[in-house]
């Protein structure tokens, strides 16, 4: 029986040494609302930053349907089947009301879970906007201490999840379904604006040539938009998760794109301006748990609501009440 992480020398070892039982219980650590978990977690990450950053951060979002699932799965057992360590961040849509998660990434990835080189952490969203988990960057800096070559995120594929995820990731692909059409039409301009590759997915069987054509439309669409990148143009390619048909041609993209964006300096302006968006998701964070925290100001809170609510106090001069309140505290 392993021995549970009591230090954080305990759990900075365990990780660097790529224990995924440890590095299980270092996220459930990052994790915790609990204010004495915080500040461990704060300091073994401290700990583990000079050992992060290497890894490649791969964002796949899609339509709910789209076989995000099962083209993750395929993907990492092909990464792991050339020799690449994988690590599967998959974000579970939470519970507004309960903040409850079915958590069942594992039940669907059964053959990527028994994989040694792969590693499946479901996580709760719990209500964070964009289905995106507020602790997903700490989770990707302890994946990539523990060695793992490259972090896939799956997200939940709602509304707003794709910007979120893209200012954490390295490459961001958008995963489509065959016969665009109507589909085209009412798609987001904004995916399209931030995805480094589209995919369109189920392309085997009788959907094959409607993938094609699906795939020539978009490139169409991408046609008329400008590149959010100078060193790179976003390919539109055909997959099949079910029989991982063209996933090698899916990785030699995402190498490819890290490689111009590298050659150009902008990879590492990429990381750099994520690395200060996480300072400043942080501080706004860190803010909010003041204001949680404080019984007086969660009181005056209820007073000015109350006083807005009834008319007798505009919204801007309650949330300068509240922020005076706040700096005085």
């Amino acid at each position: 029986m392993i021995k549970a992480p009591q230090t954080i020398e305990d759990f900075e070892t365990g990780i660097l040494a790529g224990n995924r039982t440890v590095l299980a219980r270092a996220i459930t650590l990052v994790e915790s609302q609990k204010s004495e978990h915080g500040k461990k977690a704060q300091e073994l990450l401290l700990k583990l930053l000079p050992q992060s950053g290497k890894a490649l951060r791969v964002g796949i979002t899609g339509v709910p349907g789209v076989g995000k699932s099962t083209t993750i799965e395929a993907l990492g057992l092909y990464l792991t089947s050339i020799g690449k360590k994988v690590a599967v961040l998959a974000v579970d849509p939470s519970s507004s009301i309960t903040g409850g998660s079915i958590l069942g990434d594992k039940t669907r990835m059964q053959n990527l879970s028994v994989e040694p080189n792969a590693f499946i952490r479901p996580s709760p969203t719990s209500g964070t906007l964009g289905g995106v988990t507020k602790k997903t960057r700490e989770t990707m800096a302890l994946c990539e201490a523990a060695g793992f070559d490259v972090i896939l995120i799956e997200t939940v594929g709602v509304g707003q999840s794709e910007t979120a995820v893209a200012e954490m990731v390295d490459f961001f692909l958008c995963l489509m379904l065959p016969g665009a059409g109507d589909e085209l039409q009412g798609i987001k301009k904004g995916i399209l604006e931030i995805a480094d590759m589209i995919a369109v997915n189920k392309a085997d069987g009788e959907n094959e040539m409607r993938a094609k054509q699906a795939a020539s439309e978009y490139r169409a669409a991408l046609h008329i938009l400008t590149p959010q990148s100078k060193n790179w143009s976003p390919p539109v390619i055909t997959i099949s998760g079910l029989t991982g048909q063209g996933l090698d041609h899916l990785w030699e993209n995402i190498e490819a794109h890290r490689t111009a964006l590298s050659a150009s300096g902008e990879f590492e302006e990429r990381r750099n301006n994520q690395a200060a968006t996480w300072m400043r998701e942080m501080v706004e964070a860190r803010l909010l748990a003041r204001l949680s925290e404080n019984d007086e100001i969660i009181q005056l809170i209820e007073t000015c609501e109350a006083d807005v609510r009834s008319g007798t106090l505009t919204a801007t001069l309650a949330a300068d009440k509240i922020l005076k309140a706040l700096g005085n505290s």
